[in-house]
């Protein structure tokens, strides 16, 4: 060590003027260069996800979840039954959507088992599934994050994962709840984050789900009846990484975007007693406005990141005209064609993709894994965008360098949107199109 010394100021002794400036700038350019790898964001990478497709007999018709509701209220009005036609003619919702036995039976039934067994089977088939895609060493997990809005109980769901699958003991246990359907794009982006401060080798397993036992709403109240001719069976598994080895889509951004401070925003979506004591969830008429709006402001932050040179040109001058004017003119919307191949909107419902398609001036193409999502699965809250996902790698759409932009919504107000780049197609369709894909899509009536 010593000898290097000497010889390094001998060196620095005997040098020329010039020599020892670019000595210099040798120094400072790689100082500043390891710096710059060292504080820069590394890219995450999703491995793979999967898809929960339920049994066969789960499978519950339209009519007959109506006659369900109905008979369990022990009443015969007219009134009550006309409007759950209603709703089921219009919500876009197919005959094979999916409900767990307990829903069956007439009345209903509910407890805690119940709900337990449905979160069982929705989560570990999925993750099963994900990992015959994978092959990953369990050991390699060091990231778990499980998101579920209503249900949440202790043990949580995330702690019931890891004895299920024996993972290890140091790994970073994330439960998420309470934040509605936009949930999942939440988890990734938290996982994004966590993996960009792990070592290289990490990698984070993302479980969304919704389990409806124990949700069903039994009281009078419209805007609480809604959700239960909404909500079917569902979930996802998604595998993170920061190596791209093997990796099937490239986490370009993720873009959270919450109207919590309005008071209107904050009520539209509510779990909450009704008149008579009885908990639902209750869906204000201002969700589409609420919704309309969160998209807005999400599409201001995202628009920036992902849109041609000359579409963010025309997008800032009209939002500076909009400041100047006081938002007398109307607001310019950017062709997001332009900077997607595929697109997944959340499917809440047909009146949320309806508005979602003409804000954006979508065609029906780039909205019909939305729609055939909703049809076949129902609203799976924020495992939905998955299937959308799933929906159009199964169809044979999905190539390597296509961008998908995926548009979850939930309570609070929330719009968290996520870009993703494909770097490798899926092989094969995930199981939960598998067997059907070649019936879709299917003509679904936009107006009943």
């Amino acid at each position: 060590m010593v000898l290097l010394q000497d010889n390094l100021f001998f060196i620095w002794h005997d040098a020329s003027g010039n020599i020892r400036l670019f000595l210099i700038f040798l120094c400072i350019a790689t100082m500043t260069t390891l710096m710059y790898l060292m504080s820069r964001s590394r890219t995450v990478y999703i491995v793979d996800y999967a898809c929960f497709r339920p049994d066969s007999n789960y499978r519950i018709s339209k009519a007959a979840w109506i006659e369900n509701i109905h008979h369990s209220r022990s009443c015969d009005d007219s009134g009550h039954l006309r409007f759950l036609t209603r709703i089921s003619e219009r919500s876009g919702l197919g005959d094979e959507t999916y409900l767990l036995a307990c829903h069956h039976h007439i009345p209903p039934y509910y407890c805690l088992s119940e709900a337990r067994a449905e979160a069982e089977l929705s989560i570990f088939t999925t993750i099963d599934d994900l990992l015959v895609k994978t092959s990953i060493n369990l050991n390699a997990i060091s990231i778990l994050i499980v998101n579920c809005s209503i249900f949440s109980p202790t043990p949580s769901l995330a702690d019931m994962i890891m004895r299920r699958y024996k993972l290890r003991d140091n790994i970073c246990n994330v439960q998420l709840s309470g934040m509605g359907c936009s949930a999942g794009l939440i988890a990734m982006g938290l996982a994004k984050d966590l993996l960009q401060n792990s070592p290289s080798s990490a990698h984070a397993l993302v479980v969304s789900t919704e389990i409806l036992t124990g949700t069903y709403y039994t009281g009078r109240k419209r805007e609480m009846q809604l959700t239960n001719m909404l909500f079917r069976m569902g979930g996802s598994a998604v595998l993170l990484s920061t190596s791209s080895d093997k990796a099937r889509f490239e986490v370009a951004n993720v873009v959270r975007n919450c109207t919590s401070s309005q008071d209107n925003a904050y009520r539209c979506v509510s779990y909450e007693e009704d008149d008579e004591g009885i908990l639902g969830l209750n869906l204000s008429k201002d969700l589409v406005d609420v919704a309309g709006k969160a998209l807005g402001a999400n599409i201001t932050t995202v628009g920036p990141l992902i849109l041609p040179l000359s579409v963010k040109i025309a997008f800032l001058l009209s939002f500076i005209s909009r400041k100047v004017l006081s938002g007398t003119m109307k607001p310019y919307v950017p062709d997001f064609r332009k900077a997607f191949e595929h697109m997944c909107v959340h499917a809440g419902g047909r009146a949320v993709i309806d508005a979602v398609q003409r804000s954006l001036g979508l065609l029906d193409e780039h909205v019909e894994p939305s729609r055939m999502t909703l049809h076949k699965f129902g609203n799976t809250s924020s495992s939905s965008v998955w299937y959308e996902l799933a929906y159009s790698e199964a169809k044979g759409r999905m190539r390597k360098g296509d961008r998908v932009w995926m548009i979850g919504f939930g309570s609070g107000y929330k719009c968290n949107s996520a870009v993703l780049k494909c770097t490798q197609p899926a092989k094969s369709a995930d199981k939960a199109w598998q067997d059907c894909i070649n019936r879709y899509p299917i003509d679904v009536p936009k107006e009943v």
